[in-house]
């Protein structure tokens, strides 16, 4: 929970007295600010929680009606009056002003130093981001895993996650998934609704999005993309306005789909094979159906694994391997307790080797044997297995794909005859959560340089570096783009 007044209030160690405006105690609080003048505004962001002594009271007392009034236009969270610095009491003009403008007035005791106040705002936000960076974090985690079985679960754990209704769109605009299934509108009459907007999103660019009201829902709706070539959209309706979290949590769905696509865009998974091995691997051919006994005696036992490579070496599969070549690569069906030296015999380049999967999984299985392939052809030598990848978002997004999407986004900065210093400030400042010392003292400079470096950053970059979603997709480039940050 974000710290409120009324938090503060309940907060023993503090001794806060709420003397006026108590129906506003839910009011969140989004910083503390101490002031003596008697016009703080200019200062003042909205939101704040005001602390002051009145010490220039006493020998030249202000207007406290229009003090207040002032304050109250600037939407402060509340105003804390110290007593027992320059007054015993908290002067009764200052409560009718306050009672009259619906500002909560509270008293803060003697012996309570307004650091503690700042202090315990500064812990319960703290707390707050923490909390919402785990949440954030294991909902990717949840539909980083999804994404292994294909753009359908994403789409399905995204719904869950958020309590939305969300909605996958194919590049022409047609629906083709839905979650939940049986929410209403139906998916032909969404698509429909949104077809107009589509056709702008697909001609303002990949990182364009749109928000409309459609039967009294929010629905943003976002383009699916790598590089310039839009591969689909994606939509969600919500019944009002997404929070950080929610956002953060749609754009890696956005990346996610955005690679999914390009896989079937060029044939990794919907068209994955011929003869039996691709009528197994697309569930025309079911192995368990009572039909299919001559084809399970040359299948080898479930789990099996799948490995993916450039060609086929020519040899002879021995009994119960399946090898075929297709659109360019060589599929290779066996099963899991098969050697990669023996996979290595039957297959040419380099060699990506899935996890152990049982037949209903091997849509997943092809997807893990394709990404161990692209780690293979990287490292050069043996066989790559699924098992030895790294894991999470940044695991599934270390692909071609994934890469070129990177420098896409880095590139005004690469093209920068410092490039190479303005990446490495952009890496310190993120790894430092933006903070400027720490940052600085990480790349050995003067912060001021820091300084100078991180405004040409913003300039170049056309994002808004305080944003969590911008800092989360530029460090994820970075990390693909140098390697380990």
């Amino acid at each position: 929970m974000p710290p409120t007044l009324g938090g503060l209030v309940r907060t023993p160690s503090l001794g806060l007295r709420p003397l006026t405006g108590e129906e506003g105690l839910d009011r969140t609080v989004g910083w503390v600010a101490v002031s003596e003048l008697t016009d703080p505004t200019p200062y003042l962001a909205g939101g704040e929680l005001l602390l002051t002594t009145g010490v220039r009271w006493a020998e030249s007392p202000p207007d406290l009606r229009e003090y207040v009034r002032r304050l109250a236009r600037r939407d402060i969270a509340g105003l804390g009056f110290g007593v027992g610095v320059a007054l015993e009491e908290t002067p009764e003009e200052l409560r009718e002003a306050a009672a009259e403008f619906g500002v909560t007035l509270l008293e803060v005791a003697r012996r309570t130093p307004f650091i503690a106040v700042g202090k315990e705002v500064s812990r319960v936000l703290a707390k707050e981001e923490y909390e919402g960076l785990s949440r954030a974090f294991t909902a990717q985690r949840d539909l980083t895993r999804a994404a292994l079985t294909g753009a359908e679960a994403v789409v399905d754990r995204l719904a869950r996650d958020l309590g939305a209704r969300v909605l996958l769109l194919a590049a022409d605009g047609s629906a083709r998934h839905a979650a939940p299934g049986g929410a209403a509108p139906r998916p032909q009459d969404l698509a429909a609704q949104l077809a107009g907007e589509l056709d702008r999103l697909k001609a303002a660019g990949p990182r364009a999005s749109v928000a409309v009201t459609v039967g009294g829902d929010h629905v943003w709706a976002q383009p699916l993309a790598t590089g310039r070539r839009v591969r689909g959209f994606l939509a969600v309706g919500t019944g009002g306005p997404l929070g950080p979290e929610q956002r953060t949590l749609v754009n890696a769905a956005v990346s996610l789909l955005s690679l999914e696509l390009e896989r079937d865009a060029h044939g990794d998974i919907a068209r994955m094979g011929e003869g039996v091995l691709a009528a197994l691997l697309t569930g025309a051919l079911d192995p368990a159906h009572p039909g299919a006994g001559r084809l399970i005696a040359v299948l080898p036992p479930a789990p099996v694994v799948i490995a993916a490579a450039d060609a086929a070496q020519g040899a002879h599969p021995p009994h119960g391997v399946l090898v075929a070549e297709h659109e360019g690569r060589a599929l290779l069906l066996a099963a899991a307790d098969t050697p990669a030296a023996a996979v290595a015999d039957l297959l040419d380049g380099p060699i990506g080797i899935s996890d152990p999967a049982d037949y209903t999984g091997l849509a997943a299985a092809l997807a893990q044997a394709e990404r161990a392939r692209e780690a293979a052809r990287s490292q050069g030598g043996d066989p790559v297995r699924a098992a030895d990848l790294p894991g999470g978002l940044l695991g599934l997004a270390d692909t071609p794909a994934g890469t070129r999407m990177a420098e896409e986004l880095l590139a005004p900065l690469l093209a920068e005859r410092s490039g190479a210093e303005l990446l490495a400030s952009l890496r310190a400042y993120l790894a430092a959560a933006g903070r400027w010392d720490a940052a600085a003292e990480a790349l050995g400079v003067h912060r001021h340089t820091l300084r100078y470096r991180m405004r040409r950053i913003r300039d170049l970059l056309p994002a808004d570096l305080d944003d969590p979603d911008v800092r989360a997709e530029l460090w994820i480039a970075l990390r693909l783009h140098g390697g380990r940050a």
